[in-house]
């Protein structure tokens, strides 16, 4: 006479806990590097933005903004970008987690975007660097 068990085994079971969590942990890399690459999209979108709005502040006021020599990407230089190239407008947005400035290029500007980790800038003429 044998006797049939309707369950799973403890082994069949830490089996399947297993691959469910193979399949987390590469779903959450995954999603990861989905999320870092979008945040650099959007602030390579807003540097495009900038310079549009380059263009048109030259045509206004003779020169390009800039936020002087060597400058550093923090809150203010874009808010100051905001300002002065949006009338306030939200550009620079946080949830992309990039700051950003322009600094002086010769009789041009270069447009520099920074998270802490990673730098990409942006000429005049539309070369990348960083990306």
């Amino acid at each position: 006479m044998t006797i049939r068990s309707s369950g799973f085994t403890l082994v069949e079971l830490m089996v399947v806990v297993a691959i469910i969590g193979i399949l987390s942990a590469t779903g959450i890399i995954t999603y990861n590097g989905y999320i870092k690459g979008t945040k650099q999209k959007s602030a390579e979108n807003a540097m495009q933005q900038i310079s549009l709005a380059q263009t048109e502040y030259y045509s206004n006021n003779g020169e390009y903004h800039n936020d002087g020599d060597a400058c550093k990407t923090t809150e203010t230089t874009s808010n100051l970008i905001e300002t002065k190239l949006f009338a306030g407008g939200d550009i620079i947005t946080k949830e992309a987690g990039y700051e950003m400035c322009i600094e002086p290029n010769g009789s041009t500007y270069l447009i520099k975007a920074s998270n802490g980790t990673k730098t990409i800038t942006l000429t005049a003429n539309g070369a990348w660097t960083g990306k």
